[in-house]
């Protein structure tokens, strides 16, 4: 773990020339910022403000401009150490008085006017650029993407290398970095500059996230960050933060009542309730080493798991049981015949689909729920995973790195009409049809990631497209993977979707 400073004292300026510089006194700051303030010379006070039901700020600034050797500014600020992933959809208000006005994350060494810092700037005519300065008093300079007014904005540090990234909400971000010798310990937060130290602008910044990511000492499979339960409204954007949590949690689903998520960490699977945000923990018995492989029935009257069965040589086993819970699941598949990931379940209940290990290569199954009688749906040397059924019961959906890159496709139940559904440089992983019927849901992993891979902790995407196949869109911008959406997690009514990401 990497501590967090929340004073970085060491770096403010004795009291005198603080007042000097900051042209309004610190507050208490808004939302996850410690304080917000005026950095310069500037005429106009500015504000921020946060609505937390909304988790939206509304920050207010003057201030001449943030370039040459000194800036001006109204700064929402806390503190980070490290490396970090800064993120926020952010959105001038009105016209504005000056198509320089800016906006955007920034990382500091001190809150003197002419400090060195980085900058990821949005301008009022939509030029966006990665702006630096190097040292305390030192030029401003920068390195220009072609994006232009973008509604989401990435700042991340990695070592000596900030890299900053921007997309119009629905498309791949666009990155230009840049090698620069910050402090470990840094004023972060977000700003706005009018251009103009007589005129205030106002911006709004949503959905926004302080990231801190995995270390590149960390053992992947040993080492885990902690995880926070997010709802996605599809109807607004907005991302809701249900509760954070130290422990690595998983794959949340959805109860067909709409009223508790599932999911799973550290072998077993807990509940969340949605009105009280209560917690509590299904009784899976003996299994007590499951995975992030869980799916309720569409009744929502039982719940089937994959359990990492001690009695078969520790690999991963279907079980099923109430609800409610159980001291003694059913199991499903058979022992010896290999490891076994549950991902769907027919509306009648009668039939799991699974990936299964058998002959030296993973395939779909379907498998008898009464007699564990197992029907092989797909037989490639590649990887066939995360299959599951449409509401309808007419396709099963699933991923398949067949043909390169691991893409979307659907089959029918017996496993006839196997069909590629997308196309693209993107590695998508674990379809989900809405239970509308109308859309699928997936995560989409970076092209630096193997096709047969899906690790923890990268930048990934949630991707839309229609039922029947088309370009995917991205809804969010997320740093997790592994347990991010493994599961079906739509809600009932098909406007929200719950999901998991990653932060020490």
């Amino acid at each position: 773990m990497r501590p967090i400073h929340t004073h970085l004292l060491r770096y403010l300026l004795p009291a005198a020339c603080l007042m000097a510089t900051l042209a309004g006194s610190a507050q208490s700051g808004p939302g996850i910022f410690d304080r917000n303030q005026d950095i310069g010379g500037v005429q106009v006070p500015g504000s921020a403000e946060y609505e937390a039901e909304t988790g939206t700020y509304r920050i207010t600034g003057a201030g001449a401009n943030m370039w040459f050797g000194s800036d001006s500014f109204h700064y929402a600020w806390t503190s980070v150490n490290g490396d970090f992933i800064l993120r926020a959809e952010m959105a001038f208000e009105g016209e504005g008085a000056d198509p320089h006005r800016k906006i955007g994350w920034m990382v500091r060494e001190s809150l003197r006017p002419d400090a060195a810092h980085a900058n990821a700037c949005v301008h009022g005519d939509g030029t966006t650029a990665l702006q630096y300065r190097a040292a305390t008093g030192a030029e401003t300079l920068e390195n220009p993407l072609e994006t232009r007014a973008p509604d989401v904005v990435q700042l991340e540090r990695r070592g000596d290398t900030l890299t900053l990234s921007v997309a119009r909400m629905g498309e791949p971000f666009e990155s230009v970095s840049q090698v620069l010798s910050l402090d470990p310990e840094l004023f972060a937060g977000l700003y706005v500059c009018s251009h103009n130290p007589g005129v205030p602008e106002t911006a709004t910044f949503r959905n926004v996230r302080i990231i801190k990511p995995e270390s590149p000492q960390d053992t992947p499979y040993r080492d885990y960050l902690g995880s926070r339960l997010e709802v996605l409204d599809l109807k607004t954007g907005l991302r809701k933060v249900l509760f954070y949590s130290a422990h690595s949690i998983q794959a949340p689903n959805w109860t067909p009542d709409g009223k508790t998520l599932i999911y799973n960490s550290n072998g077993y699977l807990y509940t969340y309730d949605l009105e009280s945000g209560r917690i509590g923990v299904l009784n899976t018995g003996f299994a007590d080493s499951n995975n992030n492989d869980h799916v309720l029935l569409p009744d929502g009257s039982r719940i089937a798991i994959s359990h990492h069965n001690p009695d078969d040589g520790g690999v991963s086993s279907i079980y099923h049981l109430p609800i409610e819970g159980s001291d003694h699941p059913e199991k499903v598949t058979g022992e010896g015949l290999g490891a076994s990931y549950l991902h769907g379940w027919s509306a009648d209940g009668q039939t799991m689909l699974f990936t299964g290990n058998r002959n030296g290569q993973y395939d779909i199954y379907a498998v008898d729920v009464a007699s564990g009688k197992e029907t092989q749906l797909t037989n490639q040397e590649t990887l066939d995973d995360g299959s599951e059924y449409s509401p309808d019961g007419q396709w099963i959906y699933f991923n398949s790195n067949r043909t390169g890159t691991m893409q979307i496709w659907r089959m029918r139940p017996d496993g006839s009409e196997q069909t590629q559904l997308t196309h693209d440089r993107f590695n998508d992983w674990f379809p989900h049809v809405s239970p509308d019927g109308k859309q699928v849901v997936m995560i989409s992993f970076p092209t630096s990631v193997p096709s047969g891979d899906h690790p923890f902790y990268k930048h990934c995407m949630l991707r839309i497209m229609p039922y029947e196949g088309g370009q995917p869109v991205a809804i969010a911008y997320v740093y997790g993977g592994q347990g991010t959406i493994n599961v079906p997690s739509w809600s009932p009514d098909s406007r929200h979707i719950a999901f998991v990401t990653n932060s020490d």
